[in-house]
């Protein structure tokens, strides 16, 4: 393709602006220019091209070919720097910005040289490329939008269209995401007036190539006619859009982050930036520190944290080939590894390099307070609307002001001449309501030195610190300002080490400091009575009155010691040993907290993973507790704990749980364990069921509660009672021994579907029910077996939707047909399974070990199998038909899911009604177990 021979001088110039337009540098990149973009090279290249009167489609092609190759080479010499130095962020988003203008600007060049020359361009003809947003910051992660702004004197014309339109179409065939817009300045003022994301992105508009002069104008009009007012508008409009982000990540810190949207990320750093610069016209972060907004120290920990999150994403986008902010948890393994973490000290690399990532995110929460305070001081960020509505005057103690209606320090030199001042601000701050000012907690982080083990046994000091905790009824917020400011693990040394710890698994939402704090929180609340309604024993528990000191202390110190190779719970008991007492416990309430910390996932582990209708369990459960004060206190723990885990983990099924197991534990400590006795409590069960039947016959009770054996009678629910009777009725008057009933009920107290089996005895039967549950998409979480003796199965199992929800009334008559088709065997559940027993890919990071056990003593005519392994669809399943297929009897099995690991608990006996006890029949059954489940994991994987 050639050019006209007569170019302008318009022309000419324009096309030379676009061939020498360079990057904005503001410091080095990650390796060589000229190996991300040789700019002067390719586009002679594509001149050379153009001489030889190609039709303009081939010649366009050929364009799009050479850029993509240089595109391809210049990401690949990035990546590996990057791979070479996996810290080095700044230099990589420069390095990748220089990329993109390369291709940008000559993209450009070739629409406006090659293929839509003009030779008398008029004063409508004019473009000016302008990068806006994060391209025109100069910040660009591997594969970030190309945000651009094509800006025209007036209204577009053909010519410019054309342009736009070619140079766009190149953009789109090299892959790019490109976010594109085309106005002229009236436009850019009128749009960034009306939306603050458009003035936003404005705000940080670059230069790339095309009309200088245009481009000039544009700077100028913005500076006077839009960034020059609103000040207080834009900086509320950035605000208010912060607080919505973390509504939508998640207020805490979240065990899998959003790393540019979520609490603590990139967005939130940049949002500072956005609004320094409008109000100061800032062009580098660092002056926020001649500003006076940081001090050196602080902006320190700003870049810092500002690298360390654009590392991560970066090789998250790197990992993914994609624009991924989701660190999820197969991706923290893969950055991790690419960022050198290691396993050390019985942690995981991944967990290492979480709890850094967490630490940052922590700071960049206590760098947006500091930077919002500073705006409050300049009246530039109102105060709260109901601060402003309900002011009030609040008296402070001597040695305290009120500055902006929070918490400040007097005399900074006399503060810190009395080293407890470190914990009476927390204390004064609880007492008055008020926020502490980041003044004031500057001068804190500066002065921890001061917190020494002198201060630690001070007999004030712990006075202080154990009155945060019961005096003020708000635990959770003094814990947590003193965690950020690192004033919480000075104070107590042994909870430095779980400070932004991350658990890797899915079960926890939380890191383990955060965790600590949400468990306290929960106490509070249970204490003020917030949680009567769905709490009621706990409740009650606090109401009659228990040690607080105790309690508020155990749950302090309850995780204290994870993170090491050790047991947690030992290495946590005997770090309270020491601890206790230094907190100004006596010897025997630091007994009882190293027995809560030792124990405190007892309850919560009979509860969930053992049968508490078998009379041995609560009966094993009460003489580990002992008395009822530690019954009660234990109780309390255990609650606050479950709920401290995440959002969503309590529910009516783990309350109805542990309610069950309080009670019967309670009343055999109160009056014996012979209430606890098999017959007694089946003479109860009985004389129930044939109160709720009162239109039967004597005969057809005396029937109905003869015919099934103890375990039955104290296994179940009077209401499972009565379903069974009248199943069991109905089925003998069908005469039809292939028959099968089933009664599906929503069980709303549990969360759960109570679906009802009924039929003819017969092997294999409990696993045939499991595959048909699973092939449905149901997730079992108890299930009970029971055998007549006179020959029938009453088989109960709790089930629940993909949700963890009770199934709705209307999906029950679609649910009973498909579980029906599958026991008929019109369906083979083992072969149906296959295409869905799969694991998601975010859960194939985690490493669950699988932990097989045989308990002949937790259960009077039992032998318990516990298996401990990584849960999937179709394990149940899989587990009951190789212990059928071993001639195993399965009574019932209880079923406890921690996020990504099960525990499968049997209570089983062999095919003469025998417990295991022989050591080479456990071993052999565990073989089998252990390969039915790497067949079922390889089946998963595939």
């Amino acid at each position: 393709m050639t050019q006209p021979r007569q170019v302008s001088q318009a022309l000419a110039s324009s096309a030379a602006q676009v061939a020498n337009s360079a990057p904005v540098e503001t410091g080095a990149l990650i390796c060589d220019p000229k190996n991300i973009f040789d700019r002067d090279s390719i586009i002679a290249r594509i001149d050379k091209i153009a001489g030889n009167g190609l039709e303009p489609g081939k010649f366009r092609n050929e364009v799009v070919r050479i850029l993509r190759d240089a595109n391809e080479t210049g990401r690949a010499a990035i990546a590996t720097a990057f791979e070479a130095s996996p810290f080095e962020a700044r230099p990589l988003t420069r390095s990748y910005s220089h990329l993109t203008d390369g291709l940008v600007t000559t993209a450009l060049y070739v629409a406006q040289t090659h293929l839509h020359p003009i030779s008398n361009p008029t004063s409508g003809e004019k473009i000016a490329l302008i990068g806006v947003g994060g391209y025109g910051r100069g910040e660009m992660a591997p594969f970030s939008d190309v945000d651009l702004l094509f800006l025209t004197p007036y209204k577009i014309t053909a010519w410019a269209e054309s342009v736009i339109e070619s140079m766009l179409y190149i953009l789109w065939d090299l892959k790019l995401k490109v976010g594109h817009s085309s106005r002229t300045i009236r436009d850019c003022i009128r749009l960034g007036s009306d939306d603050f994301t458009i003035r936003t992105a404005l705000l940080e508009h670059r230069f790339l190539a095309g009309d200088r002069a245009l481009y000039d104008n544009l700077d100028r009009r913005l500076k006077k006619d839009l960034f020059s007012s609103g000040e207080r508008e834009f900086t509320e409009a950035k605000l208010e859009e912060r607080d919505r982000r973390h509504l939508r990540q998640g207020e805490r810190y979240m065990v899998e982050p959003n790393v540019k949207e979520g609490k603590g990320g990139l967005r939130d750093l940049q949002s500072l930036f956005w609004i320094a610069k409008y109000l100061h016209n800032v062009e580098r972060s660092s002056d926020l520190v001649s500003l006076g907004m940081f001090r050196p120290s602080e902006y320190d920990r700003f870049i810092r944290a500002e690298d360390f999150l654009w590392a991560v994403r970066s090789h998250m986008h790197l990992v993914t080939g994609r624009a991924t902010e989701q660190l999820t948890f197969d991706l923290q393994v893969d950055v991790a590894e690419r960022m050198g973490y290691k396993d050390k000290a019985g942690r995981r690399g991944v967990e290492i390099f979480m709890q850094e990532y967490f630490r940052h995110a922590t700071a960049v929460g206590d760098l947006t307070r500091i930077f919002l305070t500073k705006l409050e001081a300049l009246h530039v960020k109102s105060e709260p609307l109901l601060e402003r509505i309900f002011r009030r005057k609040r008296k402070v103690k001597p040695g305290y002001v009120m500055i902006n209606n929070r918490l400040a320090v007097e005399d900074p030199d006399e503060f810190l001449t009395d080293k407890l001042n470190l914990l009476r601000l927390f204390e004064e701050a609880l007492r008055t309501g008020m926020l502490i000012h980041p003044d004031a907690m500057r001068l804190v982080t500066a002065n921890l030195d001061l917190i020494d083990d002198e201060m630690r046994n001070n007999k004030e000091a712990r006075q202080i610190f154990l009155g945060l905790l019961l005096r003020h009824g708000n635990p959770e917020r003094a814990l947590r300002r003193m965690n950020e400011l690192g004033v919480l693990s000075a104070f107590l040394p042994e909870f430095e080490p779980i400070v932004a710890m991350m658990q890797f698994n899915m079960y926890h939402s939380y890191t383990v400091d955060e965790h600590t704090i949400q468990c306290i929180a929960n106490l509070a609340q249970i204490e003020k009575g917030e949680l009567v309604e769905s709490l009621p024993i706990v409740t009650g528990i606090l109401k009659d009155g228990v040690n607080r000191k105790i309690l508020y202390t155990a749950l302090l110190l309850h995780d204290i010691g994870k993170g090491r190779p050790e047991d947690h719970s030992i290495l946590g008991a005997q770090i309270a040993r020491k601890v206790a007492p230094r907190l100004g416990l006596n010897k025997q309430d630091s007994e009882t907290v190293e027995w809560l910390v030792r124990y405190h996932l007892l309850m919560s582990d009979m509860a969930q993973k053992r049968d508490i209708a078998d009379p041995r369990t609560v009966r094993d459960f009460a003489k580990a507790v002992q008395t009822v004060k530690r019954l009660d206190l234990l109780t309390v723990l255990t609650v606050c704990d479950i709920r401290g885990v995440g959002p969503n983990v309590w529910n009516n099924w783990k309350a109805t749980l542990i309610r069950s197991l309080y009670r019967q534990t309670r009343r055999a400590l109160e009056t014996g364990m012979e209430d606890l006795n098999r017959e007694n409590r089946g003479a109860e069960a009985r004389k129930a069921l044939r109160e709720a039947l009162p239109d039967w016959s004597k005969s057809a009770l005396k029937l109905a509660t003869s015919r099934h054996y103890p375990p039955y009678w104290q296994g179940l629910h009077t209401t499972a009672h009565v379903d069974f009777a009248r199943m069991l009725r109905e089925l003998e008057s069908l005469h039809d021994p292939s028959k099968i009933l089933i009664n599906l009920h929503p069980d709303e107290d549990r969360d759960a579907t109570r679906a009802c089996f009924v039929m003819a005895d017969h092997p294999g039967i409990f696993a045939r029910l499991a595959g048909a549950l699973a092939l449905v998409g149901a997730n079992v979480v108890d299930a009970r077996s029971y055998t007549t003796k006179d020959g029938y199965v009453t088989d109960a199992y709790w089930i629940q939707d993909s949700d963890g929800k009770p199934y709705e009334t209307s999906r029950l008559p679609r649910l009973t047909q498909m579980i029906e088709k599958t026991l008929r065997g019109e369906v083979l559940a083992r072969e149906a399974l296959k295409s869905k027993d799969k694991i998601k890919k975010r859960e194939k990071a985690f490493d669950v070990p699988t932990h097989i056990t045989f308990d002949n003593e937790g259960s009077d005519i039992y032998t318990i199998i516990e298996v401990d392994t990584r849960d999937r669809p179709g394990l149940l399943y899989d587990l009951a038909r190789t212990l059928a297929g071993a001639n195993v009897y399965i009574a019932n099995a209880v079923i406890a899911t921690f996020g990504e690991q099960v525990v499968d608990t049997f209570y089983v006996k062999d095919m003469f009604g025998l417990k295991y006890h022989s050591e080479s029949k456990q071993r052999s059954l565990e073989a089998k177990l252990r390969h039915a489940i790497i067949e079922g994991v390889e089946r998963a994987d595939k």
